[in-house]
């Protein structure tokens, strides 16, 4: 799957596109703001389910809980930034 890299204004202003290039192409977007990452769009894998997601968002909300987070710094790194 490729990665790209979009600016949140360039995001607002063509959502819509951006969905769409994300299902039809499997690619990636990180919305940056100031060189910062703020989220994701990408498709979802045509194994995964509503169920599996929510088991994912279960699973990550009980580590935060318990404190196994990321700082920014660190996932600036993690990403090259």
């Amino acid at each position: 799957m490729n990665t790209k890299f979009i600016g949140i204004k360039d995001f607002r202003q063509n959502i819509a596109e951006y969905a769409k290039k994300a299902q039809s192409r499997k690619t990636r977007f990180v919305v940056m703001n100031r060189n910062r990452p703020l989220f994701e769009i990408s498709p979802f894998a045509e194994e995964e389910s509503l169920d599996s997601l929510y088991e994912t968002v279960t699973k990550a909300r009980a580590e935060a809980a318990t404190g196994k987070v990321y700082s920014h710094k660190e996932v600036g790194e993690r990403l090259g930034l």
